[in-house]
């Protein structure tokens, strides 16, 4: 009879581990596809934006939209790069989306804990064959 509480606090445990650890892979999942959205729409808007600020405030809307898309409401950092980047035909754009998961999430209580660090990166090349965006088109073989 004494042996029920203490295993009740395991399967307690093992059943909030889990938890935890699936709220991990989501963020993974909802950051990632937040990078691929943004780094989509820059490259996609490359040719009719300009500034690397207004790149990179659409890019963070976009990531942000997303994440809010996956139940992902908390702070995120988006990141543009490389920073010595040209905006023009094959270059290769980078966006980094990180986000923090609370080390111990309860429901109707909130996270608490020391916050695990969460980021994505994505990658895409602007299209070599593009109209209005500058440069020579060296990617293609």
């Amino acid at each position: 009879m004494e042996v029920l509480p203490f295993g009740l606090l395991i399967f307690v445990g093992g059943a909030l581990l889990i938890t935890n650890i699936w709220g991990v892979v989501d963020a993974k999942f909802a950051a990632d596809a937040a990078a691929r959205e943004s780094a989509r729409w820059v490259v996609e808007a490359a040719g009719q934006t300009t500034t690397a600020d207004a790149l990179r405030a659409g890019a963070t809307a976009i990531a942000t939209d997303t994440l809010a898309d996956h139940g992902r409401t908390g702070p995120a950092t988006v990141r543009l790069g490389p920073p010595h980047a040209a905006f023009v035909r094959c270059e290769r754009i980078e966006v980094t989306v990180a986000l923090q998961v609370p080390a111990v999430r309860l429901p109707f209580v909130g996270g608490f804990g020391d916050a695990f660090d969460v980021q994505a990166t994505r990658g895409e090349l602007i299209d070599p064959t593009r109209s209005g965006v500058g440069g020579v088109a060296s990617c293609i073989q």
